[in-house]
């Protein structure tokens, strides 16, 4: 990260994260989207960072039945599918049940640790509301059971008015935290800004900017976005009365480029810890 958020001295992967662990209390990991964590990472992890401190984490691509690269895969499991990349449901067999043991066995040491703030699983735009989704959604909780499971849906339809009501008793029927998110409006296949709770234990909300790039073009340009302390004042609302239902609230920044996300949620811990008249 080219960013002068981090002291100079304390760019290193340890440094950094111990900074940021001193300036705020949870983060998310977005690499596990990408690539299998690692159970040494994991350990590294709870040895660097304070008792509270909480790690959100992002579920494998392959678990979430986006495309995956076979080199994303460890090398010993490359060869046992040739080509994932037009994958358009989560993967079945025994490659699947290897990947999501590695998963599990790689974010022990954080819930062991009680570091595991929740594993969000991010749905692609494809998957749409109906009986294949739900089963596959029914069968993630099956797989979590015991875990914090967070669900974020890409397909706008999942909270349209009409639909929404069914979509939380959904998510609470599996035990799982409906993750609510703001992204630009006004493009095909924008994202309601809501937050919804399904759990009473928790609530997450994902600020993912407002880039006009945002159904096209690359990934820094889709996330590419500096809040404004108005644009994020316009949430304190909502986000006080998603507190008032849940025992916590994650607020997570996703518009990561260069040090965009840390000082956006620096900034909203200020506005909501500010006294209220």
């Amino acid at each position: 990260m080219s960013s002068g958020w981090y002291p100079r001295g304390r760019r290193d992967a340890e440094g950094r994260l111990r900074h940021y662990a001193s300036r705020l209390p949870l983060v998310e990991v977005d690499s596990a989207y990408y690539a299998l964590p690692g159970r040494r990472n994991s350990e590294l992890w709870v040895e660097r960072t304070p008792d509270g401190f909480r790690f959100d984490v992002k579920a494998f691509s392959l678990l979430t039945g986006h495309p995956t690269r076979p080199q994303a895969l460890p090398p010993d499991l490359r060869t046992r599918q040739a080509d994932l990349t037009r994958r358009r449901e989560p993967a079945g067999g025994a490659l699947l049940d290897e990947v999501w043991g590695r998963f599990a066995e790689g974010i022990r040491p954080l819930r062991e640790a009680g570091r595991l703030g929740t594993v969000l699983f991010q749905f692609p735009p494809w998957f749409a509301p109906g009986a294949r989704a739900e089963r596959a959604l029914e069968d993630c909780a099956e797989r979590t059971a015991g875990w914090p499971l967070a669900v974020e849906f890409r397909h706008p339809a999942w909270w349209e008015a009409e639909r929404a009501d069914d979509t939380r008793a959904l998510l609470t029927g599996l035990g799982a935290t409906a993750v609510g998110v703001d992204t630009v409006q006004g493009l095909g296949g924008s994202l309601l800004p809501v937050a919804p709770v399904s759990r009473t234990d928790l609530a997450v909300v994902r600020f993912h900017g407002r880039s006009g790039a945002w159904g096209s073009g690359g990934k820094e340009d889709r996330f590419r976005h500096d809040y404004d302390v108005t644009e994020l004042a316009a949430w304190v609302p909502r986000l006080w009365r998603v507190a008032r239902q849940t025992e916590e609230l994650h607020v997570l920044f996703n518009n990561c480029c260069a040090d965009a996300a840390v000082r956006a949620a620096e900034t909203m811990r200020g506005l909501l810890t500010r006294p209220r008249r």
